[in-house]
């Protein structure tokens, strides 16, 4: 008979996250190509509250973003940890990490995306990057494409939504698998598959002009589809190349609740939530679940497959599912829609100037239901609270808000444990201070570690330890039995 746990595995990998587009800076250095991520410009006059999509705009915008040099475009500098690197993962080391996630930037690999070879000066950087991530006693684990889409394939291809993006991304793919080969064992492919329309520019490479307003989601879904396909031939790569590499996929959780217990509600609750599945069951289970096709055909969506997809999904699914979890949403039949993410505000939570309404128990439950619902191995590849962190006149960072979201947190992943979910990693996101995804912004702070740079990237870019740096150390130090 099975036993039930008590606490999390000796071998559980404490850690943290980040991405290399918010962090690494050094955007024109060695070689390195402009990203997606590199025309978001950081707006004054931010609405926190309403944020409806991440960078973008026309194709014409994203021509005169890549010309503007009047805007500060802060995803471009990042926290300099390009630079910094050696110093700020000794500081994860401090606080006892066994693991630390990030991304390589696609764009200092293949600075256009359609080169034949890649830029030697950017591969060299990351052999530096995680051999010293491994000297400091962690794990990595390594996202392939995190909002880091060169430029170029987006002006010159149309992003994802080109069959053409799968050949790319494989090229990139097998130079990483072959490069460290031995060295990384756990490889997320893309990040965050599910976030669309949110980050479609980020994700897929889709401007707001490519397609008539009426014809975008099956762009959208189209794009989806290629990425499925490439993400099923790296599997299938990594089979060849590394038989000890752990292939995973991501996605930003979007499990809501009814706002009622009125059947109109529930099951329109029930649809959505499934149709977030829809990106996992392909990736898991390896093929298109009909209520998703029957989605597809009730919306005049059409997917064009080509001979062998199918099969190719089958038999290349991913081997663990990472999940980033910041909040929870509700849906309401009368107000809502069938679009991702179109979700109200739960009255019973509490809001954060971003509207992200905390909600440990919504960990609990979306973790629960994935494991239910595929068995497979769960990373919780992002969690954290983004706040406004004031600094004290003797440097202090007093965060008690943060230690209060993440020790509940914590604690609801600890039950799922008991539950017997398989959890590999808890990988809290931004454990130092790195420039906002959504916003562009500095304020907008993660971090363990306070980052003296404000939103223009003006500061000294000095590293303070905040209160919670000592709490996750203490987490980390007890294999999370002192919350």
């Amino acid at each position: 008979m099975k036993k039930v746990p008590t606490g999390f595995p000796e071998n559980f990998m404490w850690g943290g996250a980040v991405a290399a587009c918010q962090i690494e800076g050094a955007y024109d250095v060695d070689g390195r190509g402009l990203s997606t991520s590199d025309i978001h410009a950081f707006d004054k006059h931010l609405d926190r509250a309403h944020i409806k999509k991440e960078g973008g705009g026309t194709l014409a915008a994203i021509k005169a973003a890549m010309e503007d040099k009047e805007s500060y475009f802060p995803k471009r500098h990042g926290i300099d940890f390009y630079h910094t690197y050696k110093e700020d993962l000794a500081l994860m080391k401090e606080m006892g990490f066994r693991a630390f996630r990030t991304s390589i930037s696609w764009s200092r690999i293949f600075p256009n995306g359609d080169e034949e070879t890649p830029n030697e000066k950017g591969l060299e950087f990351y052999d530096r990057l995680i051999d010293e991530i491994k000297k400091d006693g962690m794990e990595p684990i390594i996202t392939m494409s995190h909002y880091d889409i060169p430029l170029h394939l987006v002006t010159e291809y149309g992003g994802f939504a080109n069959r053409k993006m799968i050949d790319f991304f494989v090229r990139y793919a097998e130079v990483l698998l072959k490069r460290y080969k031995g060295k990384v064992k756990y490889w997320i492919v893309c990040n965050q598959v599910n976030l669309v329309p949110t980050v479609q520019f980020g994700s897929l490479g889709i401007y707001d002009d490519q397609a008539a307003p009426e014809k975008m989601e099956e762009l959208m879904y189209q794009a989806v589809h290629n990425q499925f396909i490439a993400g099923a031939k790296v599997v299938a790569l990594a089979k060849e190349i590394d038989p000890d590499a752990v292939m995973g996929t991501m996605v930003a959780d979007g499990t809501a609740y009814p706002a009622s217990c009125k059947p109109a509600d529930v099951v329109m609750t029930m649809k959505k939530n499934r149709m977030q599945y829809f990106f996992t069951d392909v990736q898991l289970r390896g093929e298109y679940p009909v209520f998703a096709l029957r989605y597809f055909k009730d919306h005049d969506i059409c997917i064009r497959m080509e001979d062998g997809d199918e099969e190719l999904l089958k038999k290349n699914t991913m081997e663990f599912l990472a999940i980033s979890y910041y909040y929870s949403g509700i849906v309401d039949a009368e107000k809502n829609t069938m679009k991702p993410f179109d979700t109200c505000q739960n009255p019973y939570l509490d809001p954060t100037p971003w509207e992200w309404r905390a909600d440990p128990l919504g960990f609990y439950n979306c973790l629960s239901q994935y494991w239910d619902r595929y068995e497979k191995p769960l990373m919780i590849a992002e969690n954290g609270f983004g706040a406004l962190d004031k600094v004290e006149e003797d440097g202090s960072i007093h965060d008690d808000y943060r230690i209060d979201y993440l020790r509940k947190h914590i604690a609801q992943l600890k039950e799922c444990v008991k539950d017997g979910v398989e959890i590999l990693a808890y990988l809290s996101w931004g454990p130092i201070d790195l420039v906002s995804s959504s916003s562009a912004e500095m304020s907008k702070r993660y971090g363990y570690i306070h980052v003296d740079l404000d939103d223009l990237g003006q500061g000294s870019g000095k590293r303070r330890k905040k209160d919670s740096f000592y709490w996750y150390q203490r987490v980390i130090e007890t294999n999370g039995e002192e919350l």
